[in-house]
């Protein structure tokens, strides 16, 4: 709790008022480090999701009209404006990077909000090893494949841990001298590379796609990116598969296969007829997370080995190191 206490001390006075303004039941929970996300219902009732334990009722209540003045003052603090007519706000608090999502009617019979906290640590493959997430030969397949500049998906439901997995990762490639591009639309990505350029969007300004395309003009060895997500997946995957390889970033799929069918439909989002081999080729390792809370878990990491010809569907392959001196190379580089 000092800890919490200095940080605070080193917000402007603006950020503390803020702080202050969300009430104590609220401000507790942004500063439990524990806890990496509150949730308020139109009920009123508060949900928190911490690390360990995963979703947890809270026991406190909201009125509505406490809800609604939450939502109203990070629209303000943020120059938003939130109306019957634009009852949506998308926002990150001020200095302290939390992600606020709120809500108020008609879209909802009461207001609702989520704020998600951005990372307050990177844990390392050998964290995961240790807390029992993945295996002592996951991590080491994880790690060939950033050393060895592979393309990788990092896949699971919602509130899997897809971000910070991928932090671990960052991780790995801030041992290397490369020179890394990340791009996100809100702060969640950590990396320590001495040669980084973190590029974010702005609404009206630039997207993904904008960005992605200025990454490959800044001299890039990687490019991570935040969440792959929209049409921005086919420059993406043109950017990793032609001169930048080693890229990473997350994508919502429940398996292997789910994730190269999602990345069919951001793409279609672009052009209409999918590139199957243009992402066969260019995707190369997929982990996919599952699980929330302690039962969390590092579900499968596949291989992504071409297509198969008789069938034109994707080939995937349980990456692995016991049976296979070359894990990450597809059956074509063998």
């Amino acid at each position: 709790m000092p800890a919490n206490r200095h940080e605070n001390e080193g917000l402007s006075r603006g950020a503390r008022m803020l702080r202050t303004a969300l009430g104590p039941a609220i401000a507790r929970y942004l500063e439990d480090p524990s806890i990496v996300e509150v949730m308020l219902n139109p009920d009123g009732r508060i949900w928190v999701d911490r690390l360990r334990e995963g979703l947890v009722a809270t026991g406190d209540v909201l009125i509505p009209a406490d809800g609604e003045r939450i939502v109203r003052l990070v629209a303000h603090h943020v120059g938003a404006e939130v109306h019957p007519g634009n009852p949506r706000v998308s926002a990150e608090l001020p200095e302290t990077g939390e992600r606020f999502e709120g809500l108020l009617p008609p879209v909802v019979a009461a207001p609702a909000f989520t704020i998600r906290k951005p990372a307050v640590a990177v844990f390392t493959l050998a964290d995961y090893v240790a807390a029992g997430i993945m295996t002592d030969t996951q991590a080491e397949v994880l790690r060939l494949a950033v050393e060895r500049r592979k393309n990788i998906l990092v896949a699971g439901g919602t509130s899997t841990g897809k971000t910070t997995l991928t932090n671990a990762l960052l991780a790995e490639v801030a041992k290397t001298s490369d020179r890394v591009v990340l791009i996100e639309d809100t702060r969640e990505l950590q990396c320590a590379a001495p040669n980084l350029v973190a590029l974010r969007t702005k609404d009206g300004v630039a997207s993904l796609s904008d960005l992605v395309k200025s990454s490959l003009r800044l001299r890039p060895d990687r490019i991570p990116i935040g969440e792959v997500r929209g049409a921005e997946a086919l420059d993406l995957l043109k950017a990793w598969g032609t001169g930048h390889p080693g890229g990473m970033g997350t994508i919502h799929a429940n398996t292997a296969i789910g994730a190269l069918r999602r990345l069919e439909q951001l793409v279609q989002e672009a052009v209409v007829t999918v590139p199957r081999a243009l992402i066969a080729e260019t995707i190369d390792i997929i982990a996919v997370l599952s699980g929330r809370g302690s039962v969390r878990r590092l579900a499968e990491i596949a291989l992504v080995d071409g297509l198969d010809p008789a069938t034109g569907d994707y080939r995937t392959l349980n990456a692995k190191l016991e049976t296979d001196p070359q894990p990450l190379s597809k059956g074509e580089e063998e």
